[in-house]
């Protein structure tokens, strides 16, 4: 393999960071390319705020992006400040890892009526990520129904639930802090499509909504009924079976009267979202189980009063400028990482994460995925020569020349720097800078 081979990286999340650690032991010079200010990707702004230990993992990720051999570029977008056939001139191998950003829609009456909204885009606000942290998101209902029965669903719950104030040893941003601190939500409604046995969450997130002191669980005996392929299920899976004994020992529960309610309802889809000019309510329909994993609508339905809804129900990915994607699954065409146009191998184009399989696995997946598709990239290098030539743009020289002021390494830790000083200043550790343009004023007046 040629020496200091260099390699581009686009996406600076927990797939494309271990991405650059193992082409770092192949001996390749890296660079780490992001649209946004910040690395760390769904780490930074996906991750819940009081999930302190899985937030610990940006430390792992800095060190890799602070090793010599490595740069990040942030604000670079693809298709806009830097192309595909751009990136070629300058790198002997580009490798796409750039996440799933989009969201799952339900395609009920009712979505887009204000109030309904994606728990993908309420995660990106309750994170303080620049693409929606200068909106507001109301939290004026008193009922809230969260549409999914996986983690994340159970992180909006959780946070719903919370008090503000048990949020203020986190780095959320104190505008989310002040609407969750003034917000009159007392219900909030779990909605799961089909039973407890299907549901995807693990226990150890469902555990932490029995944990909140301010909050009761409620569940409905009758809920927690399986059929004979759900008890399958529970006879060969542990997880199930921990999840059914942590619902059963809900159910058995007698309700302590607390100031809010967390209500999960198994076996009912949302029908249609009423209101006239916002949310109003919900209908829901009734489900019951194929004997195959799957439901039949009951015909029943029911609604239910509310005046938010949030859908989890997955994410999806975003096509990027000039690179393949499978609009079926959401994810860039690939055979053991190496990119596919038109169902052929292109040479020098590699994914990773969930660009590269869809959003699945937690974020230690993406180490080993990041393996495979970099031993892909090695396997071929073997069989490539003249790939390493000497006379290539520097990235950095070409994003100076076009006057775009990218984001470095080194303004990265100068907005660490001022993320740690607003956090002492308001009493907290660090707390996120949210405004893009807040943010290069950051690094313009530490760099300058």
């Amino acid at each position: 393999m040629p020496e200091m081979a260099r390699t581009a990286v686009v996406g600076a999340g927990p797939a494309g960071i271990y991405t650059a650690e193992a082409l770092l032991k192949l001996g390749h010079r890296v660079d780490v390319l992001d649209r946004l200010s910040c690395p760390y990707g769904l780490l930074r702004y996906g991750v819940a705020p009081d999930h302190l230990k899985m937030k610990a993992l940006e430390k792992t990720l800095r060190r890799i992006l602070d090793r010599d051999g490595v740069r990040f570029f942030g604000e670079v977008t693809l298709g806009e400040t830097i192309t595909v056939d751009e990136l070629r001139g300058h790198y002997d191998a580009i490798v796409y890892a750039t996440g799933a950003a989009d969201d799952r829609s339900l395609s009920i009456p009712g979505e887009d009526l204000p109030g309904s909204l994606s728990a993908t885009r309420f995660v990106s606000w309750y994170s303080g990520h620049p693409d929606i942290a200068s909106r507001d998101v109301a939290l004026d209902a008193h009922t809230a129904v969260v549409v999914g029965a996986g983690n994340v669903a159970l992180d909006v719950t959780r946070l719903l639930t919370k008090s503000a104030e048990q949020f203020h040893g986190t780095d959320m941003p104190d505008r989310v802090l002040d609407t969750l601190r003034a917000s009159p939500i007392t219900d909030v409604h779990l909605i799961a499509r089909r039973g407890p046995a299907q549901a995807k969450f693990t226990t150890k997130e469902l555990r932490e909504l029995g944990e909140l002191g301010n909050a009761d669980v409620l569940v409905d005996p009758a809920d927690l009924e399986l059929d004979e392929h759900s008890e399958q299920l529970a006879e060969q899976d542990g997880g199930v079976r921990r999840n059914l004994d942590v619902l059963h020992e809900w159910a058995q529960r007698s309700p302590l009267d607390r100031e809010r309610r967390i209500h999960l309802r198994f076996w009912r889809s949302p029908v249609r979202i009423t209101g006239a000019d916002r949310v109003e309510g919900v209908e829901l329909g009734r489900n019951t189980p194929d004997g195959a994993g799957g439901i039949r609508a009951g015909g029943e339905t029911e609604m239910l009063a509310a005046g938010l809804v949030l859908r989890s129900i997955g994410y999806r990915g975003r096509p990027l400028p000039g690179v393949p994607f499978d609009e079926r699954t959401g994810t860039i065409p690939h055979c053991e990482g190496r990119v596919l146009r038109a169902g052929r191998v292109a040479p020098a184009e590699y994914t990773v994460g969930w660009a590269k399989r869809g959003p699945s696995g937690v974020i230690g997946t993406n180490k080993a995925d990041a393996r495979e598709t970099v031993a892909a990239l090695a396997e071929d290098w073997e069989h490539q020569t003249g790939r390493n030539r000497g006379d290539r743009p520097d990235l950095a020289d070409t994003l100076a020349g076009r006057g775009h002021a990218a984001i470095t390494w080194q303004g990265w830790l100068a907005i660490e720097a001022a993320e740690r000083e607003l956090g002492r200043r308001l009493g907290r550790g660090a707390v996120k800078i949210t405004d893009p343009d807040q943010l290069r004023a950051v690094v313009r007046m530490v760099l300058r």
